[in-house]
């Protein structure tokens, strides 16, 4: 027990606060910081075949969905899971999608996203501009994505097997 509690505080005195802490400064960062990627659209009259086709070519998970340029709604994976049935794929999405999804600005801050995807289960949060146009899209990934490079050491440097981590020497690979 005495090793784990001069482990840490080695490890406390080789570190200062600023690297080893997620404080109040990161999280207010706004959201831009995060890259957020530019949204995939589809207007409402897209059929979920359309939709489909969309979320398979490009490897994501969602598309927006727009009337004129103004976002009306999303349509997430979840959606096509749990709303679809056999022979929907000539249905528009309008049938399918989450309508006036929540939204944020780029300008806001990362902790807004975060307490919108925890408090209403979202993984992705449209992002729009002043006039409810949509400008990007962040996901759950990318936020883990930026701890993950605020905590780059840390992540970097766990045992590929953490039950095993009294074998483990040192990173793996060349």
């Amino acid at each position: 027990m005495d090793e784990w509690i001069e482990d840490d505080l080695a490890c406390q005195a080789g570190a200062t606060a600023a690297e080893r802490i997620l404080d109040r400064r990161m999280l207010r960062e706004p959201i831009h910081r995060l890259e957020p990627r530019k949204p995939l659209t589809l207007p409402m009259q897209a059929t979920v075949e359309d939709a489909v086709r969309v979320l398979r070519s490009n490897r994501i998970g969602c598309v927006l969905v727009v009337e004129g340029a103004r976002l009306v709604g999303i349509l997430t994976e979840r959606d096509l899971l749990l709303k679809m049935e056999r022979g929907d794929l000539d249905r528009p999405i309008r049938d399918l999608m989450t309508p006036d999804p929540e939204v944020l600005s780029p300008t806001d801050p990362i902790v807004y996203a975060l307490n919108k995807m925890s408090v209403g289960g979202f993984r992705h949060v449209p992002l729009v501009d002043p006039v409810g146009c949509p400008v990007g899209i962040i996901s759950v990934k990318d936020i883990v994505d930026y701890l993950a490079d605020v905590f780059a050491d840390d992540v970097l440097t766990v045992p590929p097997n953490p039950a095993r981590a009294d074998a483990w020497q040192g990173r793996d690979g060349g």
